[in-house]
């Protein structure tokens, strides 16, 4: 829409929009990355990113997107042949599963139905029949961006210790870092992977690993091949303030802004902003008379809401009306989902009126994709904001 009036409405799940003060501290010149400035810019983004993960432990830092966090946390904990198991809960988690194959891990899936999170109960009894331990990890998919549902992390932490089994939990937070709450540190993970462009309100370009005491201890052993990624070039400079190869500059001043904005909110206040949006959707959803695709009220997501279309319809169809008439742009279903869902983003940089605003190029654009809503979500939405 080249002659659109009006700012466009970004509703995907990431990448989401770029607060402007984030964007003005981007603009900055460049500066050398070998020099004083730059080793205080990155010695501070080091003592303030942890709290954001939940840990006191180190955070790596890549010029990446989310998919190479993944094959970090991979390459630097395990060797050739060895097993991992992935709880297979939506398009993304089986990306990951299906790159520990390609780099000669042995990945078993628990196959899932895409509307719920990580089974721990299926987890400890496949753990409690490997008496052997040949499983070295286990990868899960904290916020599914494809289906948001919010895998239970800290029951998937307790039905590995259940088994006795010395796995290592690694877990991605590539859409749920900075909107959903998540504790490192307590909660028992050994390596969490995360990424710039969600929850953080960053262009993407960088990718995080949250390193814990035993995946530290794993990687002097790991004998999966590594340079690009390997932690330990990057944890030497890092002491130092740097980085061992060329790092995104401005994308690091932008993250220091990102991450001032986000400290003087509160981390706490974020995610309850995001479940309070994520409620207010969900209640529009149901207004309407369609079905959240998450099936688990436990596991519903502060990111995004997944909504099923009814049969005889297309998802893409109505994203197109939407886009088309509305210049709004929802998020499309992936993988088996395809057709079927649509996604609706509300995270990172938004707020009341960016929710509605949302809900209601929804509203419209169903009746005009040949939907007829029940009634009305919109109104609903805003009871659950004006109450809350």
């Amino acid at each position: 829409m080249d002659d659109a009036t009006g700012r466009h409405f970004l509703q995907i799940p990431g990448p989401s929009n770029v607060p402007d003060e984030v964007l003005r501290a981007m603009s900055a010149p460049t500066v050398d990355h070998r020099g004083p400035g730059f080793s205080a810019l990155m010695s501070g983004l080091l003592r303030d990113l942890p709290p954001v993960f939940g840990t006191t432990g180190p955070v790596v830092v890549y010029p990446s997107s989310g998919t190479g966090a993944w094959e970090a946390a991979l390459v630097n904990t395990l060797s050739p042949g060895d097993r991992v198991l992935c709880s297979e809960t939506g398009h993304f988690s089986t990306l990951w599963s299906e790159m520990a194959d390609r780099l000669g891990l042995d990945a078993e899936v628990l196959p899932g139905d895409w509307r719920r999170g990580a089974d721990p109960d299926r987890l400890a009894e496949v753990l409690a029949a490997d008496t052997g331990h040949r499983v070295k990890a286990v990868c899960v998919v904290h916020n599914e961006t494809s289906t948001g549902v919010v895998s239970r992390i800290p029951d998937v932490r307790r039905a590995i210790d259940a088994a006795g089994h010395p796995a290592l939990l690694l877990v991605d937070t590539i859409s749920s870092l900075g909107s959903v709450d998540y504790r490192h540190d307590e909660w028992g993970v050994d390596v969490t992977v995360s990424c710039s462009q969600k929850g953080l309100m960053l262009p993407p370009g960088l990718a995080f690993n949250a390193v814990g005491p035993k995946a530290l201890e794993a990687s002097r052993t790991a004998r999966m091949a590594r340079s690009y990624w390997d932690w330990a070039p990057m944890l030497e400079a890092n002491a130092r303030g740097f980085t061992p190869y060329t790092p995104a500059t401005n994308l690091l001043y932008g993250l220091r802004e990102a991450l001032r904005i986000l400290n003087a909110e509160g981390l706490p206040a974020v995610f309850a902003r995001h479940d309070r949006y994520g409620r207010a959707v969900r209640a529009a959803v149901r207004a309407w008379g369609l079905e959240v695709l998450c099936a688990d009220e436990r596991e519903y997501s502060g990111v995004l809401t997944g909504v099923l279309v009814p049969e005889g319809h297309d998802a893409d169809h109505v994203r197109k009306v939407i886009l088309d008439r509305y210049d709004m742009s929802l998020g499309a279903g992936l993988g088996r989902l395809a057709g079927r869902v649509f996604r609706i983003g509300h995270l990172g940089h938004t707020n009341d009126l960016t929710i509605a605003g949302a809900l209601a190029g929804v509203q419209m654009g169903l009746g005009h994709a040949g939907i007829t809503a029940a009634g009305d979500g919109l109104a609903a939405a805003l009871k659950l904001l004006d109450e809350h």
